[in-house]
């Protein structure tokens, strides 16, 4: 069954990368890992971190309005990526709905505000209202001086990718005609990093200038490395605007789990979501496929395998961006979406070093993006350009 397609209007982001297209699309095409190491505990980790430019264009919020200064840099991201988002689209201050979700939330200022608590057993003022996940899409619509429904949620790494389902829902019941989506994520807070290393996923730092190899589907060792990160999508029906970037197809799927961070060796999940999504499409093949794969070992291979499911004759030429800004949580799907549709917009496929495709299409026109997430959930995106 097809669906009416959606178009993406436009699309913003802030990480490592960059914040403006250019500056992001140089970046890809560089293909230079985006890595830098901080102090934490006794030792060093990998972490990819905004460049000082973009520190500045943040800071900026903090002056240009006081209250923004209380605010999660997971709060700040996102405003940056959706005002811009919102400016790119030429929108009206009019009736819009907002839902950018994150899988952490407001993890810098609730680690020190518990922290004050715990040294002076008394809470903040602000520490509720300020750390609750609902924070992000509220402040964003603040910022925007908009009407319309405010959503947050958290589906872990999928959390953005949920946010644009949630937007066609809304999209194509009528209920809405405009609908800004999107992830943020700021992990890199000692106790964020301190839960990936635990679980053995984080990177150690003895690796090379490739510290995060997703897509290495013969690794020995786990290689994750976290990353801070918004990107914002403002969409409508395509009938308003036949265009550009198109939604055409989605899916979605969970699987049973048997441990609450596992997954299948073949990813059902995955599987479920990327068949859906073809089925939704009217599609058997696919140009391109942008993975998930976090640059763990289940991670990496059990969507390898998953794929070889869904395509067992010949896959499409596979990539991921994870090799040059680490993953970004629930800000993850947004990123690897923003790929495909610059390389979509370019016409230029950007490779991943790691994994050597058997053949590049010439022309780019479908693109699937795929992410999972603890739970055992898995949505699956795909967009194509009409000239």
């Amino acid at each position: 069954m097809s669906i009416n397609p959606i178009s993406i209007v436009s699309h913003a982001s802030i990480s490592a990368l960059g914040s403006s297209e250019e500056v992001v699309w140089n970046n890809y095409v560089k293909g230079k890992p985006l890595f830098k190491k901080i102090p934490f505990q006794h030792e060093e980790v990998y972490v990819s971190k905004l460049a000082n430019e973009e520190e500045e264009k943040i800071e900026a919020l903090k002056i240009e309005n006081q209250k923004y200064s209380q605010l999660d840099r997971s709060v700040l991201n996102a405003i940056f990526s959706g005002r811009k988002a919102v400016k790119n689209a030429d929108w009206e201050k009019e009736t819009i709905g907002v839902n950018i979700g994150s899988s952490r939330g407001a993890t810098q200022l609730f680690e020190k505000y518990y922290q004050e608590f715990l040294t002076t057993e008394k809470s903040s003022t602000l520490a509720s209202p300020t750390t609750t996940l609902g924070n992000i899409s509220s402040w964003v619509m603040q910022d925007l001086g908009i009407d319309g429904v405010a959503l947050s949620h958290s589906i872990t790494c999928s959390t953005a990718f949920h946010g644009i389902l949630n937007a066609i829902a809304w999209l194509e019941s009528g209920m809405s005609d405009k609908f800004l989506v999107g992830g943020s994520e700021a992990p890199l807070t000692p106790f964020t990093i301190a839960q990936m290393k635990a679980l053995k996923l984080y990177a150690p730092t003895d690796e090379n200038s490739f510290p995060n190899k997703s897509m290495d589907f013969s690794k020995a060792r786990n290689t994750m490395i976290l990353g801070e990160a918004a990107a914002s999508f403002c969409l409508e029906k395509a009938e308003k605007n036949e265009k550009g970037i198109k939604i055409i197809g989605y899916g979605f799927g969970s699987e049973k789990l048997k441990h609450s961070v596992s997954i299948s060796s073949d990813a059902e999940c995955l599987q479920t979501s990327m068949k859906m999504a073809l089925n939704k499409a009217n599609l058997e093949m696919v140009d391109a496929v942008v993975l998930h794969a976090p640059g763990t070992i289940k991670g990496d291979t059990s969507e390898l395998a998953a794929l070889q499911k869904i395509f067992p004759k010949e896959l499409p030429a596979l990539t991921s961006n994870k090799f040059l800004i680490g993953h970004t949580f629930g800000a993850s799907g947004a990123m690897s979406l923003e790929m495909a549709i610059l390389m979509l917009k370019n016409q230029q496929f950007i490779e991943n070093p790691f994994y050597k495709n058997k053949s590049i299409p010439p022309t780019l026109k479908s693109i699937m993006v795929n992410a999972v997430g603890f739970g055992g959930n898995a949505v699956s995106i795909i967009i194509s350009i009409n000239s």
